[in-house]
């Protein structure tokens, strides 16, 4: 979920979020509609939720460009448990951190230099980032103008707690142009590492500049092909497709693995080639791409930083499957429980569940997050997946978990969470979008009150909508809770009877803007938006257009089906 404050919306409509780079890995993949949901998600300031995550952070992980102009990323940190970033305003933020004597970077972040920021929370698998330039330096902080600002999906993070330890250990710093073998072996190991990228073409453009992102997979997931080179997956993201837009342009890259029961740090720098085509190489059947590295400057920070993480293995629940429901023609519901009989751990109307699932032909476990459909005050979980043609971990659901069967999980996650206890909602879906949409109306009609409420929901057609009857008998019970079904390719045999809430359908057509306007005109309504990017997209620069208040437009969205 994410918030807006009351800033200058960019409205041009030849403006564009993304570079020539970007453009043509987008048009290469085939998304180059993701642009249209970009523009409304990609922000020249930061968000008041993105201020109040970034400002409470042990550390960000940074990217900038030595003297050479090569990118190189690393951590910074503040001094105690208290936070090291403020806020000033929307636009800006002042990082007071600690620079590890002997990092690539001690002396890089000066006025005018490209800054990349990448905010990431192990414990609750958020990341936000942020890209801009320093604006101004002082002896122990600089401050940084955002020129980009967007959400990151959780996928393939690694749900771990932070924690300070007192650091008494002098930093040890090795250099050189190759990988020890204790090196290669950190990396074979690793799960997660961090990669700077960027492009600065001629002019100025807010899509020029640096990024810092996070990979991650299963243990083992980076290869090292030898003591000057490596290579690594890339899953199914966002489509925005920043780092390989970069990496088109400018193949320079940074890599930092993180040591995370030691504090050590290990920088690298070189060269980064694309294979966009790996059937012979594919590592994983998840893997769409490979990266390699060609490995130029290596450098080990050892003892670096006073953070250490607890391994993501010690939050792993066993989940036993004790239903499995067929929702509509293509989605289905999994209902879990404990394997060991211990309550679960609790969650928010609208969070995910990231779970592991062992596939006949996939190496290793493969991890994926799916909404919670059910409510918070359930003792069990209910997770609700659409089956897709070429969805490794959902035909396995569909076709090959049964009852009785065990699936790891970490616990819920997610910021989409109904945050105003008060407010009138408008639940706005269309698809499988529906879960987190379920979860919030299961919990606002589980309480007392008259708060008004707008179901708005957009299917195919009534084989394709999936909890039809649950949520009409949901509805039927509170007369608060308005009801609204629209089908796309609506067949004679979807109306029920003449009966309003009897109906399968009430409208056929989209869900839009439009029919927003004419179904809800409370000026203090919160909207919560959850289906395919366009439809997000579409809706919500209507809302906008029709001065819905940005921070009372909430979304939720979905990585590639699979």
């Amino acid at each position: 979920m994410h918030h807006q404050t009351n800033v200058e919306i960019q409205s041009d409509s030849n403006y564009s979020p993304f570079h020539s780079g970007e453009h043509h890995v987008q048009s290469l993949m085939g998304v180059r509609d993701v642009e249209q949901w970009a523009r409304q998600v990609i922000r020249d300031y930061l968000p008041e939720q993105h201020r109040e995550f970034y400002t409470t952070q042990p550390f960000l992980i940074v990217s900038a460009r030595d003297k050479a102009g090569q990118p190189w990323v690393t951590l910074l940190h503040g001094s105690g448990s208290d936070g090291f970033v403020i806020s000033p305003d929307p636009k800006h933020l002042v990082i007071t951190a600690r620079r590890v004597t002997g990092d690539v970077l001690e002396h890089a972040f000066e006025v005018g230099a490209d800054v990349g920021i990448l905010g990431i929370e192990p414990a609750t698998r958020r990341r936000n980032r942020v890209n801009g330039r320093i604006v101004a330096v002082d002896s122990q902080s600089f401050t940084f103008r955002v020129e980009q600002s967007f959400g990151n999906c959780p996928q393939y993070i690694h749900q771990r707690e932070t924690c300070l330890v007192e650091k008494r250990t002098k930093v040890q710093v090795q250099r050189s142009t190759r990988l020890s073998q204790p090196q290669r072996q950190w990396i074979a190991t690793a799960d997660t590492f961090f990669i700077a990228s960027g492009y600065r073409g001629e002019g100025e453009s807010a899509s020029f500049g640096l990024d810092a992102s996070h990979r991650g997979g299963d243990a083992g997931f980076v290869s090292v092909l030898s003591d000057t080179s490596l290579s690594f997956p890339d899953y199914p993201g966002n489509n925005h497709f920043n780092t390989f837009g970069n990496l088109v342009l400018d193949p320079r890259v940074g890599l930092l693995f993180v040591d995370i029961k030691t504090g050590s740090l290990l920088q690298i720098s070189g060269t980064a080639i694309i294979d966009w085509h790996p059937e012979q190489a594919r590592p994983t059947a998840d893997a769409q791409r490979i990266v390699k590295i060609d490995i130029e400057h290596v450098v080990e920070l050892t003892n670096a930083i006073p953070l250490r993480w607890d391994s993501d293995e010690s939050a792993i629940r066993s989940l036993r499957v004790i239903d499995k429901i067929s929702e509509s023609r293509d989605v289905t519901s999994f209902v879990l429980e404990a394997e060991d009989g211990e309550p679960l751990a609790g969650f928010e109307p609208g969070q995910h569940l990231p779970i592991k699932l062992s596939v006949a032909g996939a190496e290793d476990p493969i991890s994926r997050t799916y909404s919670l459909s059910n409510a918070p005050s359930d003792t069990n979980y209910r997770i609700t997946v659409k089956r897709t043609e070429n969805g490794l971990a959902s035909r396995h659901l569909h076709q090959h978990v049964k009852v009785g069967d065990i699936i790891e999980s970490t616990a819920p996650a997610g910021d989409f969470m109904m945050t105003c206890n008060l407010c009138p909602l408008v639940l706005v879906s269309a698809g499988v979008g529906i879960t987190p949409m379920l979860s919030i109306l299961r919990t606002v009609a589980s309480q007392a009150g008259e708060r008004p409420v707008w179901f708005v929901h957009g299917a195919r057609d009534g084989e394709h909508h999936p909890f039809a009857k649950e949520v009409r008998s949901l509805v039927a019970k509170h007369p608060n809770i308005k009801l609204h079904v629209v089908y796309s390719h609506p067949s004679s045999g979807n109306i029920l009877n003449m009966d309003f809430l009897n109906m399968d359908y009430h409208s056929a057509g989209r869900v839009d803007g439009a029919l927003l306007s004419t179904l809800v005109n409370d000026t203090d309504a919160h909207y919560f938006l959850c289906g395919p990017t366009s439809f997000m997209a579409d809706i919500q620069a209507d809302l906008q257009r029709r001065s819905v208040p940005v921070e009372q437009i909430h979304y939720e969205t979905f990585g590639p089906a699979n």
